[in-house]
């Protein structure tokens, strides 16, 4: 998706007067980025000039991500966030076969200084994610990450940690996904290079429960995106 043509009314899933909540596409800064002209937190200032992101997704993960239209909704919500009080959910496919239920993988985390983390257990914050296997795969896991705390690359490392690296996360041990290591009698036009079907890690935030400023509680899903989709239809297709 070339940042330019981002129109953020499409990408709402829910809105009141105090919050909107949007599917996030993949590639694009939640706030403002030296590396990209177009962030999340801008496109949400044209649309209310008061606009406040409540969290942050990484450049690369897609999904569900909450914005409050004004000062009162963003303590509100970062309010839920510190008690621990908002529920996350991520997709994540992983490398490997895994038949988590209910995993709990309590490492503390470090951010380091070239902005990756590691686990340590001298230096790092506290860090919580549950892990539970939605569908194992040929060679791959889909896997459902419910992060307790909300550190920096935490689902990333996390999995690592278990041997479940996210698919593509090269960063953090995942490979890049290509059709030809599960489609049988793959062929690729002569002189030209394999493309892998995502070229960013399989994370997607796919659900956000939260109090609305009324003290209803609103669970927002994210449908995947065209990438994720296809992914996955391919896994099912040649499992």
């Amino acid at each position: 998706m070339k940042a330019a043509k981002i129109n953020l009314e499409e990408l709402i899933l829910f809105e009141d007067e105090d919050f909107i909540l949007i599917n996030k596409p993949p590639f694009v800064a939640t706030l403002e980025d030296r590396n990209s002209k177009v962030n999340l937190l801008g496109l949400a200032r044209e649309y209310v000039d008061t606009a406040q992101v409540c969290h942050r997704l990484d450049k690369d993960t897609s999904g569900v991500l909450a914005i409050a239209k004004n000062p009162e909704a963003y303590r509100h919500m970062s309010l839920q966030f510190e008690k621990r009080e908002v529920t996350k959910i991520y997709h994540a496919v992983a490398d490997g076969i895994h038949n988590f239920k209910d995993e709990l993988v309590d490492l503390p985390i470090l951010k380091q200084d070239d902005g990756i983390v590691k686990i340590s257990r001298r230096e790092g914050k506290q860090a919580q994610t549950y892990f539970t296997s939605i569908k194992s795969y040929k060679l791959h896991t889909l896997v459902e990450c419910r992060p307790i705390t909300g550190r920096m690359h935490q689902i990333r490392i996390h999995l690592s940690t278990l041997k479940a690296s996210i698919t593509g996360d090269e960063l953090y041990g995942g490979k890049p996904f290509f059709l030809s290591s599960v489609k049988r009698g793959f062929n690729l036009k002569k002189q030209t290079e394999e493309q892998p079907i995502m070229k960013r890690m399989a994370l997607h935030a796919y659900s956000l429960t939260f109090a609305d400023m009324k003290g209803n509680t609103q669970k927002i899903e994210a449908p995947y995106p065209k990438d994720l989709q296809a992914l996955v239809k391919q896994l099912e297709i040649n499992s």
